[in-house]
């Protein structure tokens, strides 16, 4: 298969809360955890989110450690709130791809 990601992808762990509408005036928040994350995108590790189609709706807050974490994410610009759609799914997650890049923000 051919790798079509267009940005590098890093191995970080993030405590993230996922939360999405399942039916109008119901919103759902989930607390997941990234298994990694790009500029364009992240993977959320759960085993309990078949609820989730593609294309499905996400706001994701990621819970920033302090420390090192930033030179592994230097070339993005704010992480701390993303808006995205689910693109694939997985035995072990689902794939979110961001609606523009992420910024990171210290």
């Amino acid at each position: 298969m051919q790798e079509r990601r267009i940005y590098e992808r890093h191995i970080v762990i993030l405590p993230t809360k996922l939360e999405t509408i399942l039916t109008p005036g119901e919103k759902k928040v989930f607390d997941v955890e990234t298994r990694n994350i790009s500029i364009g995108g992240v993977f959320i590790y759960s085993k309990n989110l078949s609820i989730f189609q593609e294309g499905r709706r996400v706001i994701i807050d990621f819970t920033i450690p302090s420390g090192n974490f930033f030179k592994y994410l230097a070339d993005m610009k704010s992480i701390m709130e993303c808006t995205g759609s689910m693109v694939r799914s997985t035995s072990e997650g689902m794939a979110i791809q961001f609606d523009e890049e992420c910024e990171i923000m210290s």
